[in-house]
């Protein structure tokens, strides 16, 4: 069968490089025997995928769909071959994407559980925004994220927790004075402070706002958590968290007051998401436990 299953690895491998002399050093294998085969592949596929130059190797137009098809083709196989051995998805390498407002804090435990009962796992952490989740998880750059379902549709989708919102405040600010629940109408007329608009959690807090007659301010869109965080503690507005980041990490560096949102809406669900398919990859139920209990875990002690 052509091209063949090695052939389909040394595309993905050039697509993912960049560069065919980079790729040829990862595979081990010379240059010039690297070339040779891309160039029956291209042949057997009637189709040229890469535009070579002086700038290294980029994906064409058909490119683009044969890396995307060539990476769901190898990752069957290691289904298939994981379907054997009965480690599912810990028998190799998973490239999983992350909301930067969710790996920090949920993966270092989830990790080192992982690590501990499946020693030749190999776990590819990428923190990007929900639409290059979105893109990177469709072009196949992905094998599965952590996000938020409803930008992802037509996946195969575990939920695994669901998050309230929380509002960090300065010490001094009128609403730190009790800790009781804010309802929206508590947060009329102020400036709620959220990460950039490629992010799901920008929507929450926009709608948000528009509920309690709050504003979100043009002139400032926080890059992490952390950063929105940092200004609150100066005075300059709510910002709005999720729940896990809240628990892990605000409360513990202790320069805001943490007051639940309690609002219609004001929660976010996150799933582990996959490509579609007939069943989730084997070994997934297990990945899902360990990111589910972690988080629950951390989450009870806000």
């Amino acid at each position: 069968m052509r091209p063949t299953l090695r052939q389909l690895q040394y595309l993905v491998e050039v697509a993912d490089c960049g560069r065919f002399g980079l790729a040829a050093e990862r595979l081990n294998i010379s240059q010039p025997s690297l070339s040779t085969q891309i160039g029956e592949a291209e042949a057997d596929l009637g189709a040229r995928v890469f535009n070579r130059g002086r700038h290294g190797a980029t994906l064409t137009e058909a490119g683009v769909e044969i890396v995307r098809r060539a990476r769901r083709i190898l990752n069957e196989m290691e289904d298939l071959r994981a379907s054997v051995t009965g480690d599912g998805i810990f028998d190799g390498r998973l490239r999983l994407g992350v909301l930067p407002s969710i790996g920090p804090y949920l993966l270092p435990g989830v990790v080192h559980e992982l690590h501990r009962d499946h020693p030749s796992f190999r776990l590819v952490i990428r923190e990007e925004a929900t639409t290059d989740l979105e893109q990177g998880l469709r072009a196949g750059r992905l094998d599965m994220i952590l996000s938020t379902p409803e930008d992802h549709p037509g996946t195969l989708q575990t939920p695994l927790f669901h998050e309230s919102l929380w509002a960090a405040l300065a010490p001094d600010d009128p609403l730190a004075a009790t800790d009781a629940p804010l309802a929206p109408d508590a947060l009329a007329g102020r400036s709620l402070l959220t990460i950039g608009p490629r992010h799901r959690l920008s929507g929450i807090v926009a709608e948000l706002a528009a509920q309690a007659n709050a504003h979100v301010p043009d002139e400032y869109e926080g890059t992490s958590l952390a950063a929105i965080r940092i200004m609150a503690a100066a005075g300059n507005g709510v910002a709005v968290l999720p729940r896990l980041y809240a628990a892990a990490e605000a409360r513990r560096i202790g320069d805001t007051v943490m007051r639940r949102i309690d609002a219609p809406r004001t929660q976010r669900t996150i799933a582990l998401i996959q490509p579609a398919a007939f069943e989730p990859r084997p070994g997934t139920d297990i990945l899902a436990g360990a990111l589910s209990r972690e988080a629950n875990r951390l989450m009870d002690d806000l």
